[in-house]
């Protein structure tokens, strides 16, 4: 199926990425869709991106939160990158980071880093 929107037309000629994520984004992968709307203009979304069960997700260590922490400093010492702060809350179940350290004392489980490669 041919398109007419340049942008869409530089993604399939593979120009620029079809995704938008860096390896380290939880979207990497995740589906983008298009919504027609009603004056016939295309908005492109994000499609839903669902969070593996706490069972499939493996832990590396515990974490016993101190003062001033932030999700960013937790993701830093095991993984090396600040950004990774989404697999630590997404092994906790939690939907806003900073509830991975708002309680001084809790434990947070650290899911084993990704794999390098």
């Amino acid at each position: 199926m041919s398109s007419s929107d340049p942008v869409q037309m530089l993604i399939d000629a593979g120009a620029i990425p079809a995704s938008p994520f860096g390896d380290a984004s939880r979207y990497k992968g995740a589906a983008l869709g298009t919504l027609a709307r009603a004056d016939g203009s295309l908005t492109a979304y994000m499609r839903r991106r669902f969070v593996p069960a706490l069972r499939d997700i493996a832990s590396a260590a515990g974490h016993v939160v101190q003062g001033g922490e932030r999700p960013d400093l937790l993701a830093w010492q095991p993984y090396g990158d600040p950004l990774l702060y989404w697999r630590i809350a997404d092994g906790n179940a939690v939907i806003d980071p900073n509830e991975l350290t708002d309680t001084v004392g809790a434990v947070v489980s650290i899911p084993v880093p990704p794999a390098l490669g």
